[in-house]
């Protein structure tokens, strides 16, 4: 890449960084913030669920808003939003002001995340050069939730509101690359009006879904209002769906649905993703509660488990390209699943290097399965959707998250909770059997690849990937061959359509 390159990918990767830093600092100060406004448990567990609704309720239209409106606009529009609320938020006094600054500041990050995935899958040559840079940008985003728990820790310890100034400090730094580095947009042109019911029935949809998915951390209580929740999202789905079909200018092309390999890419990174962080949460809970240590102890404990920083943008661009993304990704889960099998036996007593392999292989499953999966679910979708791809991906992730996180805390409320060694033993499972599913997801992905070694340079330019409707979908994804684009280098001075080319 030349130096160019290599700046605008570092500012795109800043913001995947800076998204992940801020979920998870906020994660550990959410005690400290508690004790000092003394806000109620729900408040509390608001602080953290109303950037999770804001972030997955939007994710979609997010992504689609970058195909349709630009994505340098959208990027830098709502980085500009993230820094205000983000900095509202070290100023609250009151529970009200941290809930809305966190509900917006998740919007915020649903139309920025989407919009930076797609300027990378978009700028950047397909094959070696965009995977790779893909593989950078999974490894950034794993590491910024890795690293935010200790930067949490320590940021707390100094005092809470940190936690909210030190993003803006990055967002800035961010946004002074964006505007110098970022290529101006290229909106296709559009016939029609802008799909408005879709958009509104869509975001009405995901809030709904995702709001029932957060209150399953309260168990049987109120399961009936839960239940009409839900039941309203999925009504709400099943009309978006059906505007979709009948109008002449969808926000959402259904047929993009019918990639199948993109399909299990994101529903592999659904059931990793959210498996990660419904373990991390309950490995948090037992140390604080049943093991009495503090959040920077905690946050400290956990940092073996940032080694996919490491891994994802230099191990596993090498075992892609030998082995194809496909076999990665099953690997992944594989390792995951010895994981977190190690630790479900936790005990009372158990020194911390006996936690030790369980938390670092928990670690390199992130970091092997992260970056392939990126490449999986935007391989083989045209330029002009790769905004819709990365949004169904973030979408994907946000639900995982809520699903990982809401079902362990219900599974451990159900069993009386209270640092009870069983309680913790049961909210372990979760994970497991999540890992497991996703097992499955990726062997079905290996049977379905084809035993040829098809590179991405038999394409011709594009390699069949982001600017190449016409290329093989499957190349190289979850359910594709075993090599793909990942191997394939495409001919000198290819760039995909309606890209911009930022490498040398």
């Amino acid at each position: 890449m030349s130096g160019r390159a290599r700046a605008m990918l570092a500012v795109l990767c800043g913001t995947v960084f800076l998204e992940g830093i801020d979920v998870a600092m906020l994660a550990v100060a959410v005690p400290a913030i508690r004790a000092d406004l003394g806000l109620s448990t729900g408040t509390a567990a608001w602080v953290v669920s109303g950037y999770v609704l804001g972030y997955a309720g939007f994710t979609l239209l997010g992504g689609r808003a970058a195909d349709l409106l630009g994505r340098r606009r959208m990027f830098l529009l709502w980085l500009v939003v993230f820094i205000a609320f983000s900095g509202l938020g070290g100023f609250a006094t009151e529970g009200w002001m941290l809930v809305l600054s966190r509900f917006v500041t998740g919007v915020a990050a649903a139309f920025m995340t989407p919009a930076s995935l797609s300027l990378i899958t978009t700028s950047y040559q397909a094959g070696r050069q965009r995977n790779k840079a893909l593989m950078i940008y999974a490894g950034t985003s794993a590491g910024g939730f890795s690293l935010g728990l200790v930067i949490g820790g320590l940021l707390t310890e100094i005092g809470w509101r940190w936690v909210f100034f030190a993003p803006v400090v990055l967002a800035v730094l961010i946004l002074a690359g964006a505007l110098r580095l970022l290529p101006a947009d290229r909106i296709p042109p559009r016939t029609g009006g802008f799909d408005l019911p879709g958009a509104v029935t869509a975001a009405g949809a995901m809030l709904l879904l995702v709001y029932g998915i957060i209150r399953l951390e309260h168990g049987l209580a109120g399961w009936g209002f839960t239940l009409a929740v839900v039941a309203a999202g999925s009504l709400l789905t099943w009309l978006f769906v059906r505007i979709e079909r009948r109008t002449a200018v969808p926000l959402v092309r259904l047929g993009i649905l019918r990639n199948a390999a993109m399909v299990r890419a994101d529903t592999g990174m659904m059931l990793l993703f959210g498996a990660f962080f419904g373990f991390q949460f309950m490995v948090t809970l037992y140390l604080q509660e049943e093991r009495g240590w503090t959040s920077l102890q905690t946050s400290l404990a956990l940092l073996v488990a940032g080694i996919d920083v490491i891994l994802a943008p230099t191990v596993t661009p090498i075992l892609v390209n030998r082995f194809g993304t496909a076999r990665v990704i099953f690997a992944s889960f594989v390792v995951a699943v010895v994981s977190y099998a190690l630790f479900l036996p936790v005990g009372a007593d158990w020194s911390y290097l006996a936690m030790l392999p369980a938390l670092t292989l928990a670690g390199v499953a992130f970091g092997l399965g992260i970056g392939p999966m990126t490449i999986a679910a935007t391989d083989g979708v045209p330029a002009e959707e790769q905004g819709l791809a990365g949004g169904l991906l973030q979408t994907a992730m946000q639900f995982g998250g809520a699903v990982g996180i809401s079902a362990v805390t219900a599974v451990y409320g159900l069993m009386g909770g209270d640092g009870r060694m069983e309680a913790f033993r049961a909210g372990l499972v979760v994970p497991l059997v999540m890992v497991i599913a996703g097992t499955v997801v990726a062997a079905v992905g290996l049977r379905a690849g084809r035993p040829t070694g098809h590179t991405g340079a038999e394409d011709g330019p594009g390699g069949g990937s982001a600017g190449d409707p016409a290329g093989d979908p499957h190349r190289g994804a979850v359910g594709g061959t075993g090599r793909g684009a990942a191997a394939g280098e495409p001919p000198e001075g290819g760039v995909p359509s309606g890209g911009v080319r930022v490498g040398s």
